[in-house]
């Protein structure tokens, strides 16, 4: 896995790995400022991870929220 993903992605997916997103909202805008990144690239980020790593990362709405999970 770690070959196919870049430096940003590869910190993300740990970071909410080890993150309770998937029990509490995401929210790309405290990503961002956590990466001191632009909204865009963690927006990015997490659609390349659902491409690269797919077993691995699931995001899904509820209640009103985005919720992403990975393991």
């Amino acid at each position: 896995m770690a070959d196919e993903l870049s430096e940003l992605e590869a910190r993300l997916f740990e970071w909410i790995r080890q993150s309770d997103f998937d029990s509490m909202p995401w929210s790309t805008a405290n990503a961002a400022k956590a990466f001191k990144v632009k909204k865009d690239e963690i927006y990015e980020a997490v659609a390349a991870l659902t491409r690269k790593v797919p077993e691995r990362i699931q995001v899904f709405y509820k209640e009103g929220s985005v919720h992403i999970a990975a393991e």
